[in-house]
């Protein structure tokens, strides 16, 4: 039999436990991540930036309250976010929350460091009132400053801390070379993969007759218009032999929207090209999966734009598993061309991204029928490659035990946002595979991969029919109430047979 002294005594051990518990778990944080794509779970290159950390990183998080529950978990997954950071960096990683909507003054605090409001739509009361929402952070260590304007649910939350982290800690960046002088786009013109790279780079343009490959850890040629001269390509081959890395976005198609053609590109660089493994084809990859373009539409008085599906602009989505592709859901290509690879030796030849299972090629020259009605016939090939990565002897004497590394890509402006009236933003996915790429040649940190590190929608199949996905949807509707009525029935025959039993006992 327990007294009341034993009682006490085990209620006592247990607080002790307990307390005990608590104090050894708050200092070896922890999270047990059950998803697929391990969301929840610090990769290495963040570990490697936490605990590199010198001086003291402190995190203004500038988040709303009373919020949606949507952006509500935005804050909670942050809070944990920083938690974990904190504890990672031996307290190095400081963080406080504040409610930007307090008052008026912390309102203007927030707007003078950079962050932004959002509308959002919220219901009081049976009402539906609009609310500016603030979901951003100031990061800060020394005298430099980084801001996260705007945490949209469901992003790289990851990344985005980790990668401002790494931009206001780390001096002295290595240099990375934007090739001119040939009708390349300007640096002001690669706006979303220039702030990206400026993460790990200090991006420059620079012209092939003045260039000292000792200067730059790195090189980018993104769509040459002009032809090359002899010297420049072996001043491409002397960068080659210092083992780094060059990305080459190359255009051998140009095509005239508003003349409906297409014609063949040429400036010496297709041929260089070859030779080191890697041919660029004198075609346009057609694909029944593509993005669309604006035709004008007259109705009696009125005219308007209407969409039209234009299988000149694939949609790529086939990837193969590689640092580069990982995560990448698309990448939305403009007038791409496809890539054959000439045996070479000493060269091993990596296929990145291909076009879907219904595409074709059409050589150039051509003519753009945007009114053309596409069937199937339109596309008996599959899986063409559009980009690659190149290692090995791509050219004769490299230095020491190296090896040369270059990307290509059959398309040159996929990842350019244009300048004045031509300026458009491009589909982060995009940025992200000409990014990941240059920091695949150029970095080892592996930084890239949490770029694409998100919330995802993972869909059974991309490729079910109309009635498929009917029938999938109402058997996740139905198939749980079934279960549950099922269950229902089986335990009222189980009682029943429970008191059938105690009747007969009584009777007995």
């Amino acid at each position: 039999m327990t007294t009341n002294s034993q009682r006490w005594v085990r209620i006592l051990l247990i607080l002790a436990v307990i307390l005990a518990a608590n104090v050894l778990l708050n200092r070896l944080f922890f999270r047990l991540d059950f998803t697929g794509d391990k969301r929840y779970t610090l990769s290495t290159p963040t570990k490697n930036i936490l605990k590199n950390i010198e001086d003291p990183v402190t995190v203004s998080a500038y988040f709303s309250e009373d919020v949606p529950a949507q952006i509500a978990q935005t804050k909670a997954d942050f809070k944990d976010l920083l938690e974990e950071y904190n504890k990672r960096s031996n307290g190095n990683v400081v963080y406080e929350f504040i409610n930007p909507n307090a008052d008026q003054e912390s309102e203007q605090a927030a707007q003078q460091e950079g962050i932004q409001p959002v509308q959002v739509n919220m219901r009081e009361r049976d009402q539906v009132k609009q609310q500016r929402v603030y979901l951003g952070a100031v990061i800060k260590q020394q005298n430099q400053k980084e801001v996260i304007p705007f945490m949209q649910p469901g992003a790289a939350m990851e990344y985005a801390l980790s990668s401002s982290i790494k931009k206001i800690s780390v001096t002295n960046k290595p240099k990375l070379g934007l090739i001119q002088g040939h009708g390349e786009p300007p640096l002001n013109e690669l706006n979303q993969v220039a702030s990206a790279l400026s993460v790990l780079f200090d991006v420059q343009p620079v012209t092939l007759d003045t260039l000292t490959p000792a200067n730059y850890k790195g090189l980018m040629l993104i769509a040459p218009k002009d032809s090359f001269v002899t010297a420049e390509f072996d001043m491409l081959d002397s960068f080659l032999k210092t083992g780094k890395g060059l990305f080459v976005a190359i255009n051998r198609v140009d095509a005239d929207i508003q003349q409906s053609r297409g014609t063949s590109l040429s400036t010496g660089l297709e041929t260089w090209l070859t030779d080191k493994g890697v041919t660029v084809e004198n075609n346009f990859v057609t694909d029944i999966k593509c993005g669309s373009v604006s035709v004008q539409q007259q109705t009696g008085f009125f005219s308007f734009n209407r969409p039209v599906q234009f299988p000149y602009l694939p949609i790529i989505q086939n990837f193969a598993d590689h640092p580069i592709t990982k995560g990448l859901e698309q990448a939305v290509l403009q007038f791409a061309s496809s890539l054959s690879f000439p045996a070479k030796d000493g060269v091993k030849v990596t296929k990145l991204a291909f076009s879907s299972e219904r595409s074709n090629t059409v050589p150039a020259p051509t003519f753009f029928d945007i009114n053309k009605e596409w069937t199937n016939n339109d596309f008996t090939q599959k899986a063409l490659p559009v980009a690659a990565a190149l290692t090995g002897n791509l050219v004769e004497g490299i230095e020491g035990d190296g090896e040369a590394k270059m990307v290509v890509i059959g398309d040159g402006d996929f990842a350019t946002n244009g300048s004045g009236q031509q300026a458009r933003q491009i589909d982060p996915n995009s940025a992200s595979l000409m990014v990941n790429a240059i920091e695949w040649l150029n970095d080892d940190t592996g930084l890239s991969e949490l770029r694409t590190k998100e919330v995802t929608s993972r869909p059974i199949s991309k490729e079910l029919e109309d009635g498929q996905k009917t029938m999938i949807k109402y058997l996740n509707f139905f198939l749980p109430i079934g279960l549950i009525m099922l269950y229902g029935l089986i335990r009222l025959q189980v009682r029943n047979r429970k008191k059938n039993k105690w009747r007969e006992a009584r009777y007995v």
